[in-house]
């Protein structure tokens, strides 16, 4: 680690000694994951969920409720039927422990939105594509047990399925009016699918509250960057598994969520986003990276790391809140 890399992370450790301001508003930490299929990486994240307090957003995709045998349940817009860009489950077993893991993640306080279904970019889709891929993501999760020939279908099930996904996010984090014309016909809640200049409140528009991921300095130059694992990846190593370099990705990564933490926290309160996925890019730097930075600021006074349902929920009930 460089000389100036030393001395950042020495002022973020005695900036974290600071004691929180009475009656300030908490900082919020809203951390994400797309996709939401491997079934390690689940149980991982929950395991973090419960060292630490937090709660998170999982928007998932549909097709990781398909089997082989069930895929071609699912058409995308123009698309063959079964097609997708991440495949499906693995097999009806695989399903039946997604979906218990969905299950377990609910009843701990976590929250389970929407990322579509078969991962397409769907920037240059019409209303009535996005509409029709809505219909398939609401119908493919409600009907899971049945579709996959499951037993053991939780009671409540459905009605969590029909009422309790609120949120989206669309792969690629590509949008166009057609996306949200969509969101806001389907009755949801919110979209988190913008990125903007740096930490922004969520703002209402056209009947949703919009969430964007903000860009964060990182890297020995303070470069902007999305706040997400995927970008980290092709800015180290052009998204091309370097693994010899591993510690360093990862150390330059929890700079970067640290200081982008420190500044809020310190400043405007302003909520702070990060976005991830279950796929474990440069030895899993990243993923080691979230997790010593949700150990570290998770639990610190007036920081409220919560999922996007949960901190709309919370602004309802402040006065004066943003969203």
């Amino acid at each position: 680690m460089s000389f100036l890399s030393r001395l950042c992370v020495c002022a973020l450790a005695l900036l974290s000694c600071l004691p929180a301001r009475a009656g300030e508003a908490p900082q919020y930490v809203i951390i994400s994951f797309d996709g939401a299929s491997s079934i390690e990486q689940w149980e991982r994240s929950r395991r973090l969920a419960d060292r630490t307090g937090a709660r998170f957003t999982y928007f998932l995709s549909c097709v990781y409720l398909l089997s082989p045998e069930t895929r071609k349940r699912y058409r995308g817009p123009g698309m063959a039927a079964g097609r997708s860009n991440v495949g499906n489950a693995a097999s009806g077993d695989d399903v039946r422990r997604r979906l218990s893991q969905i299950w377990q993640a609910r009843a701990e306080g976590h929250e389970i939105a929407s990322h579509g279904c078969g991962h397409f970019d769907g920037g240059a889709w019409s209303g009535a594509q996005w509409a029709h891929e809505f219909a398939q993501f609401d119908t493919i999760l409600r009907d899971a047990w049945a579709i996959n020939g499951l037993t053991g279908e939780p009671a409540g099930w459905r009605r969590f399925a029909e009422e309790e996904i609120v949120g989206f996010r669309a792969p690629y984090l590509s949008t166009g009016p057609g996306l949200f014309r969509a969101l806001a016909a389907a009755g949801l809640r919110y979209d988190a699918s913008t990125v903007s200049r740096g930490p922004v409140p969520p703002r209402a528009k056209g009947g949703l509250v919009r969430f964007s991921l903000p860009l964060v300095p990182e890297g020995p130059a303070g470069r902007p960057l999305i706040a997400m694992d995927y970008n980290l990846y092709v800015r180290h190593s052009q998204a091309e598994e370097r693994p010899a370099e591993a510690e360093a990705f990862e150390q330059r990564a929890y700079e970067a969520f640290l200081a982008a933490f420190e500044t809020e926290y310190a400043g405007a309160r302003t909520p702070l986003q990060i976005g991830f996925h279950f796929t474990l890019m440069n030895g899993g730097a990243y993923w080691r990276a979230l997790e010593r930075f949700a150990e570290a600021v998770c639990t610190r006074p007036q920081v409220r790391c919560t999922s996007y349902r949960q901190y709309l929920d919370e602004a309802e009930r402040r006065p004066g809140a943003d969203g």
